[in-house]
């Protein structure tokens, strides 16, 4: 009997070939080079990637026999997930790997600009002793303004708390009790800024964050105040960072990542305040070899049929086919919950009604709290994890099933409630034999709109001009709308404006909108 195949599409290292074991025929090819890689990958059964490997729709159709795509990493940017979850196809990577070097990194970052370790090696390497110029500062009784709280702003704090150093966090997706358990005391962001003596960034990049640091922050921080970003380029703004660096109201900064990488140029370079990295927050010897030995684990887990932790998608064999189409749409939904929201819900209810029940749904129950997590946390958000993720943030989430829908063949309704009492809901379906996403509902206002890529919610008092107001301040933007509806609650006079537009939202008109015509404003991008 032949041996499952497993393909070695790049170097990885030793102790991963070890993990796999003698049970398969292990090949290797250089998936770089597409003309090797597509004909490699024609009889295998699993292909072990990092990133110089393109698994598109493409290479999964060539690959006739594939079960297992696995990332020796976490970022998937080279696999095209849904292309693999439609072909039947698991994804795994390694989500873990490198939070403990991530967070090292940033406390490295954080010393070497409390002691002015780089420019003073550099000078004394130059051959000038300028012991006087090179003073720093102590972290002891020092505060550190955390901002993100998840796994590897928690390693930080709790690293960074044996310093002496008093932790602050900021997290709107994590409760005080949670912090407080932690040794953090859970402050706002105008909090953290006013009060901190480091601040360092361990947040997801998302619509809402990128920028969060930026110019209007800067001038709410102390002078003496040191910025520290080892998690994602574009949340600290580079420009704007510059300004307060030359200006004196930022001390110094700690940098690995940037808005555009790689680069070798950035108005940070000029700073010697500045310790700069080329993005090393999982270079090390054991976050690459954890990878590798993690995602070898995971295939002998997957081709011996057995539950697989890092799935990032659903196997296609335990996904009945008329289900399998509203995973992305229920995924989907989750994320324009939490845009609505603004907060986790502490009971989440995912309302599935019509001709779909027939079949075993449970799959849009994990679909629906991926997509609520996957924009406010750190690290990749799999359909294993997710329900652990919902239990650390005091989820409870429940699946309900009516065979009965009124208005569509089939609804499915994320309905939850929040912390302060309120209710939150979004509702979609799939239409036409092109089963398109359409979101129906928010919050009782009936709506009928295709799912886009970027999406906002306008919540107002009805009354004339509101809709012209938005599309002239849109339009001076340069964003186009794609789609708009428009529905109101005549009983209390609230209404709501739906859009898809093409491209996102900049922040700032967000901003202007709600201030001109007094209206709460979400934006959801699904895609960067």
């Amino acid at each position: 009997m032949s041996k499952p195949i497993v393909l070695i599409a790049e170097e990885l290292s030793p102790a991963t070939i070890d993990a796999l074991g003698p049970d398969f025929e292990v090949r290797n090819t250089d998936g770089s080079d597409r003309s090797q890689l597509l004909p490699a990958l024609a009889d295998v059964d699993a292909v072990l990637i990092r990133s110089a490997t393109k698994m598109d729709a493409e290479a999964i159709a060539a690959a006739k026999n594939l079960k297992v795509i696995a990332r020796a990493g976490v970022g998937l940017d080279n696999v095209d997930v849904p292309a693999a979850t439609q072909a039947g196809v698991m994804v795994v990577n390694a989500p873990t790997s490198n939070i403990t070097s991530a967070a090292e990194l940033a406390v490295g970052l954080l010393l070497s600009t409390a002691r002015n370790i780089a420019p003073a090696n550099q000078a004394l390497k130059g051959g000038a002793w300028k012991r006087s110029k090179y003073g720093g500062v102590e972290l002891l009784e020092k505060k550190v303004g955390v901002v993100g709280f998840g796994r590897i702003g928690q390693l930080v704090a709790e690293r960074l708390k044996g310093f002496g150093m008093e932790i602050l966090a900021y997290d709107p997706y994590v409760s005080a009790q949670k912090a407080g358990q932690l040794g953090a005391r859970l402050v706002t962001l105008d909090e953290l800024l006013a009060e901190s003596d480091f601040i360092t960034v361990h947040l997801p990049k998302t619509s809402e964050t990128a920028g969060l640091l930026g110019k209007e922050a800067f001038t709410k921080v102390k002078p003496s105040v040191r910025i520290i970003n080892a998690a994602r380029g574009g949340i600290v703004d580079e420009e704007a960072l510059a300004e307060a660096l030359r200006e004196g109201r930022v001390a110094g900064a700690g940098i690995d990542v940037f808005a555009t990488e790689p680069t070798t140029e950035s108005p940070l370079f000029e700073f010697e305040s500045v310790v700069v990295t080329p993005h090393l927050g999982a270079s090390t010897e054991e976050a690459q070899e954890k990878a590798g030995v993690s995602v070898a684990k995971s295939v002998r887990l997957a081709l011996g049929g057995d539950l697989v932790p890092d799935a990032v998608n659903v196997s296609g064999g335990i996904v009945d086919e008329e289900v399998r189409p509203g995973i992305d749409l229920v995924e989907n939904l989750g994320r324009i919950f939490t845009a609505v929201a603004g907060s986790v819900p502490v009971q989440l209810d995912v309302d599935v009604r019509g001709e779909i029940t027939e079949h075993d749904v449970s799959v849009w129950e994990l679909s629906a709290l991926k997509g609520v997590f996957t924009d406010i946390s750190e690290d990749p958000v799999t359909y294993v994890n997710a329900p652990l993720l919902a239990k650390e943030r005091g989820c409870e989430v429940r699946l309900l099933t009516d065979a009965v829908s009124e208005e569509f063949r089939n609804v499915t309704t994320l309905r939850g409630t929040l912390a302060d009492g309120r209710t939150v809901s979004v509702a979609g379906t799939l239409t036409g034999p092109k089963m398109v996403q359409k979101l129906i509902g928010i919050d009782g206002f009936d709506l009928e709109v295709p799912i886009s890529d970027h999406m906002a919610f306008f919540s107002y008092k009805d009354r004339p001009g509101v809709v012209g107001v938005i599309g002239r301040l849109l339009g001076e933007a340069d964003v186009n709308i794609g789609g708009m509806q428009v529905d109101r609650d005549e009983s209390t006079g609230a209404a709501l404006v739906a859009l898809t537009v093409d491209n996102k939202i900049p922040a700032e008109v967000v901003g202007a909108i709600a201030s001109e015509v007094d209206a709460e404003v979400r934006t959801v991008d699904l895609v960067d």
